[in-house]
């Protein structure tokens, strides 16, 4: 029970800085029945959720969004790796339904959770999460007769820029673009 107030604490200051304000965890244990204890522990664990202050929480499921349901992963993922030594993490697209300001604080928290020791992988059509990696891959995907091939090329610098400017502007890349692209990286660098 005091680990999961502790928990749950800690879930929700990330939150706040996922731009979930008023948004709030609470991490229920309820006792099982003396025939089904199990290896892990005497209680269900459940994790509640309230997106608005005074609101009752309910099951993650049944009032998040998608991009809420995004923010509230990454941030459960944040605070129990920072207890734990997970030496691989893999996001897919944990930034859907977000962009702007919170997209710059999932890369921030990417980058720190990438800091604590472990590996983050990461697919983002976020140019503000791309931009915090050490790391840029360009992901494509080919057809050829009945077989799909997916490829990963290494992006440089130069790349880089590139590809957060198409990110950043679409099809038509233009020096406007490319600019904002490279101050885009050097603020995330900063």
């Amino acid at each position: 029970e005091k680990s999961a107030k502790s928990m749950s604490k800690e879930i929700n200051e990330q939150l706040a800085r996922l731009t979930m304000e008023g948004a709030e965890i609470s991490i229920e244990l309820s006792p099982l029945l003396e025939d089904d204890f199990r290896e892990h522990g005497l209680e269900n664990i459940e994790f509640l959720l309230t997106t608005t202050p005074g609101q009752s929480h309910k099951s993650i499921a049944k009032v998040a969004s998608g991009g809420e349901l995004s923010r509230v992963s990454l941030a459960i993922n944040v605070v129990a790796a920072g207890h734990s030594k997970i030496p691989t993490l893999v996001f897919d697209e944990v930034d859907v339904g977000i962009g702007g300001r919170t997209a710059d604080v999932v890369g921030q928290l990417l980058k720190k959770l990438g800091e604590n020791g472990g590996q983050v992988i990461s697919v983002t059509h976020q140019p503000q999460v791309a931009a915090h990696a050490d790391h840029h891959y360009l992901s494509s995907k080919t057809i050829e007769k009945d077989n799909s091939l997916s490829l990963m090329m290494p992006l440089n610098k130069k790349q880089r820029i590139k590809e957060l400017a198409r990110m950043l502007g679409g099809a038509k890349i233009t020096q406007q673009t490319l600019s904002s692209a490279s101050e885009l990286l050097d603020l995330a660098s900063a």
